[in-house]
């Protein structure tokens, strides 16, 4: 009675697992690709929300000053700020998790200034956004990208 496997049997299940992963993991890698553009997406969507929220109040507040920027040092869109005429003050939250500034360069977020933002999609397809009349939006190259 056979009580182990021959050397043929285990090649040949061996060839059979390298095909399957051969045909498998092409098929994976745009899914990754997907999955980061649409956080993207819903990061994009999500500011811009928050934007015209915050413009609301501050209406209902009778305040009228414009949004100035989307963050402060802790991370990318942390804080919206806005001017009331003698400098800028703290608004509300942007996002209620905040995104952090990019350490790689493939699917996240930087700023420098609060008002440009750039998505690295990847090291070499980037998009700029600009904050500009209380709106965030992008330039022409990049629909499509994250839009």
């Amino acid at each position: 009675m056979k009580k182990a496997f021959t050397m043929i049997e285990l090649v040949f299940v061996i060839v059979i697992i390298g095909i399957l992963s051969a045909v498998a993991i092409p098929k994976l890698a745009p899914i990754v690709s997907n999955a980061k553009d649409a956080k993207a997406k819903a990061t994009v969507a999500s500011v811009r929300s928050a934007i015209a929220t915050q413009k609301q109040k501050l209406v209902l507040q009778g305040e009228f000053g414009n949004i100035t920027k989307l963050r402060n040092d802790d991370g990318v869109f942390t804080n919206l700020m806005y001017s009331k005429g003698n400098g800028d003050v703290n608004g509300s939250r942007v996002l209620e998790y905040d995104v952090q500034k990019c350490t790689g360069r493939s699917g996240c977020w930087n700023t420098s200034d609060g008002v440009t933002y750039t998505y690295y999609k990847t090291a070499s397809d980037t998009c700029i956004f600009k904050l500009a009349n209380n709106r965030f939006d992008t330039n022409s190259s990049c629909v499509g990208v994250v839009e």
